[in-house]
């Protein structure tokens, strides 16, 4: 993992470079290192990931395992560099270096890809997974995916896999929460779509959009009072000195993305293609494995650092949320996807 972090200044200062470059230019072709690759990689090809989260988060792992593995079987050939804690900015931020051709990825929250295709909403929508595995299984299934994956393959983003983002619960600074009507006046940290603004309407707070990288500071200043994330999450970044309640609502389980820029693939030969999809495959199982034995790990951390966990009355919460699931559910393809999603929690 060093010589990830020695490179990871070096492409904050090539990021915004190429992102100038990209932009004047408007050629849209990714800024990937090649001939020898950077100070931390000595692949030919080196594909740069924007993370906003830290390096003991499974993605991350998953992540730069599946690095190893590529550098591995291509023979020196492609790279994978992850840079997290928002070294490279914010999500939005970053998906927008996606698009000029400035970074070659991005792992990105659900949400964020709605403000481009709002048929991306079917993920996003409170209790439509029944479990991780479910999760896992039909967000990465071709034939319920690819037409929505490839659908913003016009405006230089394209979704190469759907990762495990944990499943997602209320914290705050004041007190147990245990009814919507208990959030009455919390502003609450949300990731900025109007979904999750509509979504904490409707448990009873304030929805307030912000990068992940502001949360701790807003919440220890008294901009907002909380958050609603991972247990992973919440103990990883620390919000547990900050907003020491957590909650378990458990209302929202959505897919993390990895975007790519689609002129990257179209520069690779089939056949490292294809190993970048099997690798890609692989990672999607080891981070779901490494989810499952990390949050009882956070959930004590948290405990250590002061924060007291509760449940909730889960059905008046289930039942305040479901207008917004109704109401999103607009359009044949979005009907389409969450039946499928549906009848294969059936079926499971």
């Amino acid at each position: 993992m060093s010589r990830r972090k020695a490179a990871a200044m070096a492409a904050v200062a090539g990021a915004a470079l190429l992102a100038v470059s990209a932009c004047s230019a408007g050629t849209g072709v990714p800024g990937t290192v090649e001939g020898g690759g950077d100070a931390g990689s000595t692949a030919e090809t080196v594909f740069r990931v924007a993370f906003n989260q830290p390096e003991n988060h499974p993605q991350f792992i998953a992540l730069e395992a599946m690095g190893d593995r590529l550098r591995e079987r291509t023979g020196g050939a492609y790279d994978i560099e992850v840079y997290p804690n928002e070294t490279l900015g914010a999500q939005r931020e970053t998906i927008e270096l996606v698009q000029s051709g400035a970074l070659e990825m991005a792992l990105v929250g659900g949400p964020l890809l709605e403000n481009f295709n709002p048929d991306f909403v079917v993920f996003n929508l409170p209790f439509t997974f029944e479990s991780q595995d479910h999760q896992r299984q039909v967000t990465n299934d071709p034939e319920i995916v690819s037409e929505l994956y490839s659908s913003l393959d016009g405006e230089n983003i394209h979704v190469l896999a759907a990762f495990h983002g944990g499943v997602r619960s209320v914290y705050n600074s004041e007190r147990p929460i245990t009814t919507p009507e208990d959030l009455a006046g919390m502003k609450i940290r949300v990731i900025e779509s109007d979904t999750n603004i509509e979504m904490m309407r409707l448990m009873g707070g304030s929805g307030t959009p912000m990068g992940q990288g502001e949360v701790y500071t807003a919440i220890q200043s008294g901009v907002i009072e909380g958050g609603e994330n991972n247990e992973l999450i919440y103990a990883n970044l620390k919000h547990a000195e900050v907003a020491p309640y957590y909650s378990y609502t458990r209302h929202l389980m959505f897919p993390d993305y990895l975007i790519v820029n689609p002129a990257v693939m179209e520069r690779m030969s089939p056949e490292h293609r294809a190993i970048l999809e099997e690798e890609l495959a692989a990672a999607v199982e080891e981070e779901g494995s490494l989810w499952k034995s990390e949050v009882a790990k956070a959930t004590q951390a948290a405990k250590d650092a002061g924060a007291t966990f509760n449940e909730v009355d889960a059905a008046a919460f289930a039942e305040a949320i479901r207008p917004l699931v109704e109401s999103k559910l607009t359009t044949d393809v979005t009907r389409e996807i969450h039946a499928q999603v549906r009848a294969a929690a059936s079926a499971g």
